[in-house]
Protein backbone atom coordinates (compact mmCIF):
# COMPACT_ATOMS: atom_id res chain seq x y z
CA UNK A 1 0.00 0.00 0.00
CA UNK A 2 1.51 3.30 -1.08
CA UNK A 3 2.13 6.29 1.15
CA UNK A 4 -0.34 8.44 -0.75
CA UNK A 5 -3.07 5.84 -0.36
CA UNK A 6 -2.43 5.52 3.36
CA UNK A 7 -2.42 9.30 3.85
CA UNK A 8 -5.62 9.72 1.86
CA UNK A 9 -7.36 6.95 3.81
CA UNK A 10 -6.18 8.36 7.12
CA UNK A 11 -7.39 11.84 6.12
CA UNK A 12 -10.84 10.43 5.34
CA UNK A 13 -10.88 8.48 8.60
CA UNK A 14 -9.96 11.58 10.62
CA UNK A 15 -12.60 13.75 8.91
CA UNK A 16 -15.33 11.15 9.50
CA UNK A 17 -14.22 10.51 13.09
CA UNK A 18 -14.13 14.21 13.97
CA UNK A 19 -17.43 14.83 12.17
CA UNK A 20 -19.23 12.04 13.99
CA UNK A 21 -17.78 13.15 17.33
CA UNK A 22 -19.05 16.70 16.76
CA UNK A 23 -22.51 15.51 15.77
CA UNK A 24 -22.60 13.22 18.81
CA UNK A 25 -21.59 16.05 21.11
CA UNK A 26 -24.30 18.32 19.70
CA UNK A 27 -26.95 15.61 19.96
CA UNK A 28 -26.00 14.73 23.54
CA UNK A 29 -25.95 18.44 24.42
CA UNK A 30 -29.43 18.83 22.95
CA UNK A 31 -30.72 15.86 24.93
CA UNK A 32 -29.08 16.87 28.22
CA UNK A 33 -29.49 20.65 28.13
CA UNK A 34 -33.23 20.68 27.52
CA UNK A 35 -32.84 22.89 24.46
CA UNK A 36 -34.63 20.32 22.32
CA UNK A 37 -36.83 22.15 19.79
CA UNK A 38 -39.23 19.17 19.70
CA UNK A 39 -39.61 19.21 23.51
CA UNK A 40 -38.05 15.76 23.91
CA UNK A 41 -40.90 13.75 22.43
CA UNK A 42 -40.23 10.09 23.14
CA UNK A 43 -39.80 8.72 19.59
CA UNK A 44 -37.48 11.55 18.59
CA UNK A 45 -35.42 11.14 21.74
CA UNK A 46 -35.11 7.40 21.05
CA UNK A 47 -34.00 8.12 17.47
CA UNK A 48 -31.36 10.53 18.75
CA UNK A 49 -30.01 8.02 21.26
CA UNK A 50 -29.90 5.35 18.55
CA UNK A 51 -28.12 7.78 16.24
CA UNK A 52 -25.47 8.48 18.87
CA UNK A 53 -24.99 4.72 19.42
CA UNK A 54 -24.82 4.16 15.66
CA UNK A 55 -22.07 6.74 15.42
CA UNK A 56 -20.20 4.94 18.21
CA UNK A 57 -20.31 1.75 16.14
CA UNK A 58 -19.00 3.67 13.12
CA UNK A 59 -16.22 5.15 15.25
CA UNK A 60 -15.21 1.70 16.50
CA UNK A 61 -14.97 0.51 12.90
CA UNK A 62 -12.94 3.59 11.91
CA UNK A 63 -10.46 3.07 14.74
CA UNK A 64 -10.09 -0.61 13.85
CA UNK A 65 -9.47 0.27 10.20
CA UNK A 66 -6.88 2.85 11.31
CA UNK A 67 -5.05 0.17 13.30
CA UNK A 68 -5.20 -2.25 10.36
CA UNK A 69 -3.78 0.37 8.01
CA UNK A 70 -0.97 0.95 10.50
CA UNK A 71 -0.28 -2.77 10.51
CA UNK A 72 -0.25 -2.80 6.70
CA UNK A 73 2.37 -0.04 6.64
CA UNK A 74 4.51 -1.96 9.15
CA UNK A 75 4.06 -5.24 7.29
CA UNK A 76 2.48 -6.96 10.29
CA UNK A 77 -1.10 -7.24 9.04
CA UNK A 78 -0.71 -10.96 8.41
CA UNK A 79 -0.28 -11.76 12.08
CA UNK A 80 -2.71 -13.04 14.68
CA UNK A 81 -2.83 -9.62 16.36
CA UNK A 82 -4.74 -8.14 13.42
CA UNK A 83 -7.70 -10.48 13.95
CA UNK A 84 -8.77 -8.42 16.95
CA UNK A 85 -9.29 -5.38 14.71
CA UNK A 86 -11.08 -7.32 11.99
CA UNK A 87 -13.38 -8.74 14.66
CA UNK A 88 -13.95 -5.18 15.89
CA UNK A 89 -15.06 -4.12 12.42
CA UNK A 90 -17.42 -7.10 12.16
CA UNK A 91 -18.87 -6.38 15.61
CA UNK A 92 -19.37 -2.70 14.77
CA UNK A 93 -21.19 -3.56 11.55
CA UNK A 94 -23.45 -6.07 13.33
CA UNK A 95 -24.17 -3.47 16.04
CA UNK A 96 -25.08 -0.93 13.35
CA UNK A 97 -27.42 -3.44 11.72
CA UNK A 98 -29.12 -4.19 15.05
CA UNK A 99 -29.55 -0.47 15.71
CA UNK A 100 -31.04 -0.09 12.23
CA UNK A 101 -33.55 -2.84 13.01
CA UNK A 102 -34.50 -0.95 16.19
CA UNK A 103 -35.03 2.20 14.09
CA UNK A 104 -37.16 0.17 11.71
CA UNK A 105 -39.27 -1.15 14.59
CA UNK A 106 -39.71 2.33 16.07
CA UNK A 107 -40.64 3.75 12.68
CA UNK A 108 -43.04 0.94 11.71
CA UNK A 109 -46.14 2.13 13.63
CA UNK A 110 -46.05 5.43 11.75
CA UNK A 111 -45.96 3.59 8.42
CA UNK A 112 -49.24 1.70 8.66
CA UNK A 113 -50.58 3.39 5.52
CA UNK A 114 -47.43 2.52 3.59
CA UNK A 115 -45.84 -0.68 4.97
CA UNK A 116 -43.46 -0.77 2.01
CA UNK A 117 -41.24 1.73 3.83
CA UNK A 118 -40.84 -0.71 6.71
CA UNK A 119 -40.06 -3.54 4.30
CA UNK A 120 -37.44 -1.42 2.55
CA UNK A 121 -35.91 -0.43 5.88
CA UNK A 122 -35.78 -4.11 6.86
CA UNK A 123 -34.03 -4.81 3.56
CA UNK A 124 -31.46 -2.13 4.34
CA UNK A 125 -30.84 -3.83 7.70
CA UNK A 126 -30.28 -7.14 5.92
CA UNK A 127 -27.89 -5.43 3.51
CA UNK A 128 -25.90 -4.08 6.47
CA UNK A 129 -25.72 -7.61 7.88
CA UNK A 130 -24.59 -8.74 4.42
CA UNK A 131 -21.62 -6.38 4.67
CA UNK A 132 -20.73 -7.98 8.01
CA UNK A 133 -20.87 -11.40 6.35
CA UNK A 134 -18.60 -10.20 3.53
CA UNK A 135 -16.06 -8.94 6.09
CA UNK A 136 -16.37 -12.29 7.91
CA UNK A 137 -15.57 -14.16 4.68
CA UNK A 138 -12.59 -11.87 4.12
CA UNK A 139 -11.49 -12.61 7.69
CA UNK A 140 -11.65 -16.33 6.96
CA UNK A 141 -9.56 -15.83 3.82
CA UNK A 142 -7.10 -13.80 5.86
CA UNK A 143 -6.92 -16.62 8.42
CA UNK A 144 -6.02 -19.02 5.64
CA UNK A 145 -3.30 -16.66 4.42
CA UNK A 146 -1.85 -16.35 7.94
CA UNK A 147 -1.88 -20.14 8.35
CA UNK A 148 -0.11 -20.58 5.01
CA UNK A 149 2.42 -17.91 5.96
CA UNK A 150 3.17 -19.70 9.24
CA UNK A 151 3.45 -23.00 7.39
CA UNK A 152 5.80 -21.49 4.82
CA UNK A 153 7.97 -20.01 7.57
CA UNK A 154 8.21 -23.39 9.29
CA UNK A 155 9.15 -25.10 6.03
CA UNK A 156 11.76 -22.42 5.35
CA UNK A 157 13.21 -22.94 8.83
CA UNK A 158 13.40 -26.70 8.24
CA UNK A 159 15.01 -26.15 4.87
CA UNK A 160 17.54 -23.77 6.44
CA UNK A 161 18.44 -26.45 9.00
CA UNK A 162 19.00 -29.01 6.24
CA UNK A 163 21.21 -26.67 4.26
Amino acid sequence: MGKLTVRALRAVLVVVLVGTALVQALMVWTLVSGSDPEDGSLPLTAFRVITVLGMVSAQVALICVWRLVTMVRRGTVFSHAAFRYVDGVIGAIVAAALLWFVVTALNAPGQRDDPGVTVIMGGVGLAILGVALIVLVLRMLRAQAVARDVEASQMQAELDEVI
